[in-house]
């Protein structure tokens, strides 16, 4: 049996993929990436109301960053939206996926006011 610190430095290799399934990847990475920018671009446009969002997340934000969403909303700059995350005791990194209940309910209530 090897030492102990040696298997825990040993660096797991990821699994071999083929082309194919490396180009649907590649396909599904491309198309969450422009849904988001749509998404993006209809918050900035006032089309599509943020609290919605984050009560009802689409399955493609599941993994967005709460501070990019939120930088795309009209008026909302990086102070403000720093501000906003404090003050619902949200991480700037936090996912949309990621959010608790709790996190979920605060943020959409001081988005509703506002």
């Amino acid at each position: 049996m090897p030492p102990v610190s040696e298997s825990l430095h040993k660096p797991v290799a990821a699994p071999e993929r083929s082309l194919l399934q490396r180009m649907e990847a590649l396909q599904r990475a491309n198309n969450v990436r422009s849904r988001r920018a749509q998404l993006k671009r209809d918050l900035k446009a006032g089309r599509q109301p943020i609290h919605e969002l984050l009560l009802e997340p689409p399955e493609y934000l599941g993994t967005a960053k709460v501070f990019d969403l939120l930088l795309a909303v009209p008026k909302y700059g990086r102070v403000k939206v720093n501000k906003i995350l404090s003050q619902c005791r949200i991480s700037p990194s936090k996912t949309i996926g990621g959010l608790s209940q709790r996190q979920r309910t605060e943020l959409v209530e001081l988005m509703r006011r506002r």
